[in-house]
């Protein structure tokens, strides 16, 4: 069985050979240590993003199989993106600037974490219809049609390939903010359900487009980040009456092309959304992420039993540890991989502080106790 059969045998709950060993990709600071360090070429880590060759090759050094994060899609944001400009530079040498998503953020040079939201564009019913709601409107552009016409069929690929299927309410998130958000809901909710449903609409449109070309995929997936350590930024029961009809009907298109695992990036606590993300045909979480909390896909499959399955849960704190670090963390996987249904992975990119025997010896151990 080739990498991508297995993946799905797993995923499916049938008999498979081997587990595969995968990862979730690097922070570019991560990369540039491991040149420093004599590890990689500069050369090798330029263009390395998900699935791209660099990137399979830096995997192979290390040992993995593939990064288990390669789609293809169209894009489902803000198009053509606002200019960004730099609004005012302050003593400290941090800019506010708007980004391409009408957002006003705080920037650092020397920073390269997640800017600071100080102020979003859209704010009211106005703003929505002088400078967004055209821009969340279905065009061809949105999708590299001769990219696609490429894509090799799933009988030459090796490795799983998925379809990314937008962002149904965390790309709204992104573009009104946590706050912004609530407000509209309370303030306007009839511009509210028009938000969810022009972003709706335009997901559906993208991924029925590049389905419609006959392109066959192994999975369909979506993102969202729309919780945190302590649960869901939106309303459940508003996100199950305002947002579940467009999974649905986008979980159905999937399973119209044969496409029968679909899953979902959403960091944080997910714990009160999993019923509904089941309910509306998205059956696969990645990452699971062991965080603050301890996520971990054995309550689920305890709750939900086999109508829910996982990518992601490996905890990649150990590769900042040693060996023994790694061994327990091993160990941890083992009776989660017995449940099936489950492949453990990073749950995001591979930080600066891992080092790179550490990550190399996890993938030893790993095809050692699972292949």
């Amino acid at each position: 069985m080739t990498l991508r059969e297995n993946s799905l045998a797993i995923l499916r709950y049938e008999n498979y050979e081997k587990l595969p060993i995968v990862n979730f990709g690097y922070w570019g600071e991560t990369l540039q240590k491991w040149v420093q360090e004599g590890h990689l070429t500069q050369d090798e880590i330029q263009n390395a993003g998900d699935g791209s060759e660099n990137d399979r090759r830096i995997g192979r050094k290390l040992g993995f199989d593939f990064n288990w994060y390669s789609c293809f899609g169209g894009s489902c944001g803000i198009h053509p993106p606002f200019e960004q400009k730099v609004l005012e530079v302050r003593e400290d040498g941090s800019k506010i600037m708007v980004d391409s998503n009408g957002v006003i953020v705080k920037v650092k040079d020397d920073i390269v974490s997640i800017p600071s939201e100080i102020d979003h564009m859209l704010k009211d019913r106005e703003s929505w219809e002088r400078d967004f709601k055209h821009r969340l409107q279905y065009s061809e552009s949105r999708i590299n049609l001769d990219a696609l016409a490429k894509i090799p069929r799933p009988e030459e690929r090796e490795t799983p390939l998925g379809i990314h299927c937008g962002s149904l309410f965390g790309e709204i998130r992104n573009i009104l903010g946590v706050e912004g958000t609530s407000y509209v809901y309370c303030d306007d909710e009839e511009l509210y359900d028009e938000i969810i449903d022009t972003v709706g609409e335009l997901c559906y449109k993208v991924v029925k487009r590049i389905l419609e070309s006959g392109v066959q995929f192994d999975f369909g997936h979506f993102w969202e980040d729309i919780c945190f350590k302590n649960g869901p930024l939106v309303i459940p029961s508003v996100f199950a009456e305002k947002v579940g009809p467009h999974y649905k009907k986008i979980t159905e298109l999937l399973r119209e092309h044969a496409i029968d695992i679909v899953s979902l990036d959403c960091d944080g606590q997910i714990d009160a959304l999993i019923p509904i993300w089941l309910e509306n045909g998205v059956n696969t979480m990645f990452p699971i992420e062991v965080g603050t909390w301890g996520a971990s896909i054995a309550p689920w499959r305890e709750k939900y039993g086999n109508a829910i399955r996982g990518v992601g849960g490996m905890n990649k704190t150990v590769f900042a540890q040693d060996y023994a670090a790694v061994d327990r963390e091993v160990e941890r996987l083992k009776p989660l991989v017995a449940l099936g249904g489950y492949i453990p992975c990073m749950d995001h990119r591979i930080p600066p502080d891992a080092k790179w025997e550490n990550v190399q010896y996890y993938c030893e151990q790993m095809r050692k106790a699972f292949q």
